[in-house]
């Protein structure tokens, strides 16, 4: 399912982060979990990854993350807001480091002209330092390559935590 370069980098990550001593959680919405599949495809990454949430309904994301009604209400459940909503709900329901959240429109339908296909907004959450959000738009792509660029970058967004 993951590419070879994939599960090397995510190898590379885990490697870091047993040596750093860093423990690693997730949110997933559009991804479905596949972020949480793809590093624990990793012999032995149970010393580094804490757990994942898969949150795909806003009740999910209400009642596991704590992410506020008001913001799902307002923002929608693809926003900056949501994100790091979601990250920061890891980080309080967790004994994890750092967090990253993936929330977006992973297709086909669902799109609209505020927020199309292919967006996809994701949090940075790691304790002690303020949650950081960012927002990539793959475009219409087709939804299994949406959600795999939407873990790749995930998967660099742990590494940028690291640094």
């Amino acid at each position: 399912m993951f590419d070879e370069e994939l599960l090397d980098s995510t190898a590379r990550l885990l490697m870091e982060a047993r040596i750093n001593q860093v423990k690693f959680a997730t949110a997933e919405s559009c991804t479905g979990g596949l972020l949480a599949g793809l590093l624990t495809e990793i012999p032995g990454s149970s010393d580094v990854f804490e757990r994942g949430f898969v949150t795909y309904s806003n009740l999910a994301k209400h009642e596991l993350l704590g992410v506020p009604t008001d913001t799902l209400s307002f923002h929608g459940a693809v926003s900056p807001q949501t994100a790091n909503a979601m990250a920061n709900g890891v980080l309080k329901n967790s004994a994890a480091d750092i967090a990253v959240s993936v929330t977006g429109v992973a297709g086909p339908g669902g799109g609209s002209t505020e927020k199309p296909v292919g967006l996809v907004y994701f949090g940075l959450a790691k304790r002690g330092s303020l949650t950081r959000t960012f927002e990539q738009n793959f475009g219409e792509i087709g939804r299994d390559k949406i959600r795999i660029n939407a873990v790749n970058y995930a998967i660099g967004l742990f590494f940028k935590a690291m640094q």
